[in-house]
């Protein structure tokens, strides 16, 4: 069978069986594509359905803009703490946070180790040592000025041993 139609677009000695085959094959291939688009069409409406029950435009509109207005307060709470834990650190540096305390018989005739060694320092290790030294005649108290860990004036033992203990050193 001869077609003035398929001879004119150059298949003219195709075999008609085949084309049919190949239009079927195409026909079906189609169904399926438009099957799987209808079933995810339909879930995406139950989706939309869920997100719109109860809603109108006006309300999901004030919806999104109290959820925007609550991103915001969060953001601006947010970078106002992370200012005042910078702020607090920036202090903590500079308050006591290393101590010892060494008691010792400053006499060795006393009987007792009524006196003793404090050191306080700061992160950086700056601050002070107050050496009370307890004698039968009364009590003497010496502050010697600590930068860096280090001290400008010759430490005695006990004072030395409060300044490594307050500094971690053994």
């Amino acid at each position: 069978m001869t077609s003035n139609f398929f001879d004119s677009m150059g298949i003219g000695g195709l075999d008609i069986g085949i084309l049919i085959t190949l239009l079927a094959l195409l026909l079906l291939i189609l169904f399926i594509v438009c099957i799987s688009l209808i079933i995810k069409v339909g879930k995406l409406k139950k989706k939309y359905e869920k997100f719109m029950t109860g809603k109108d435009g006006k309300t999901l509109e004030q919806t999104l803009i109290g959820i925007i207005e609550d991103n915001k307060f969060l953001k601006v709470s947010s970078d106002k703490n992370k200012k005042d834990i910078r702020s607090i650190y920036k202090n903590l540096e500079i308050t006591f946070q290393k101590m010892a305390v060494v008691k010792y018989d400053a006499f060795n005739t006393m009987g007792g180790k009524l006196s003793f060694s404090l050191a306080m320092l700061d992160g950086n290790n700056d601050g002070f040592i107050i050496n009370s030294v307890h004698s039968s005649d009364g009590c003497y108290t010496y502050t010697k000025v600590i930068k860096a860990g280090i001290c400008d004036l010759m430490l005695g033992d006990e004072e030395k041993k409060a300044l490594d203990q307050a500094m971690g050193v053994n």
